[in-house]
């Protein structure tokens, strides 16, 4: 699509518009997961930042990936590193939840190791959603921006609302958690190398069971890493 040859009153334009903030908007839910998982030990005057900054991030980095490397998505075991990678992320994010030693880092440093988190979880979970995105916005880099760059609040207020519920209710870190390990474990099992020796069939049939056991292998690690707070009455 050339937007030097459309018309801004026409109804393409803007139902390709549309249709890049829905679709956005939807593979953002688990960005918006991550945020909240990220910034929720933050203080209330830090989390707002940490949020904007971290949905910034996102976009910024989905924006990078789409116009860029989108033709890296069929290099051999990247899709396997990126799964590892997601899952080293959620086990780390259970791992630091409810740590006790908040007061000896900085509220700046705690802020920036936040976005540092989301920054590398979207990197990896941008690698199967720049396609379906690239492939709505065609050639129409302006476009793309666009849409995207106007999602920027729909992810923020999103994360938002998750961040608030983490907080009344802690047991959902874990649930964050395991879906991350879930969306690692579609992530591995998509991978080409893996398609190339076993065919996209066999692959397609494994496609749940993979996603259980990384979400199974989040919380498993996480329980069995996370240290043990001592009993006050010992």
């Amino acid at each position: 699509m050339d937007l030097s040859s459309l018309s801004f009153v026409d109804p393409l334009i803007w139902g390709k518009l549309a249709e890049i903030i829905a679709l956005n908007i939807v593979l953002s839910g688990d960005n918006a997961v991550v945020i909240a998982l990220a910034c929720r030990a933050l203080s209330p005057a830090q989390r707002t930042k940490g949020i904007a900054l971290g949905a910034g991030v996102a976009v910024v980095l989905r924006v990078v990936f789409t116009v860029l490397i989108a033709s890296l998505l069929n290099a051999p075991f990247l899709h396997i590193v990126g799964a590892l990678l997601l899952i080293w992320i959620a086990v780390k994010l259970i791992i630091e939840d409810g740590e006790s030693d908040e007061d000896s880092i900085t509220a700046s440093s705690k802020l920036w190791k936040a976005v540092q988190t989301v920054a590398i979880a979207d990197i990896v979970m941008s690698l199967d959603n720049v396609l379906a995105i690239a492939a709505v916005a065609k050639d129409s880099i302006p476009l793309l921006i666009a849409g995207l760059v106007i999602s920027i609040p729909l992810i923020v207020l999103g994360a938002s609302l998750i961040t608030n519920l983490l907080t009344r209710f802690p047991i959902l870190v874990w649930a964050g958690a395991a879906l991350l390990g879930w969306v690692a474990g579609e992530m591995f099992d998509s991978d080409p190398w893996l398609i190339t020796h076993f065919g996209a069939d066999a692959l397609h049939r494994l496609e749940y069971p993979a996603a259980l056991l990384g979400a199974l292998l989040v919380l498993g690690l996480g329980y069995w890493l996370k240290p043990r707070r001592p009993d006050p009455a010992l």
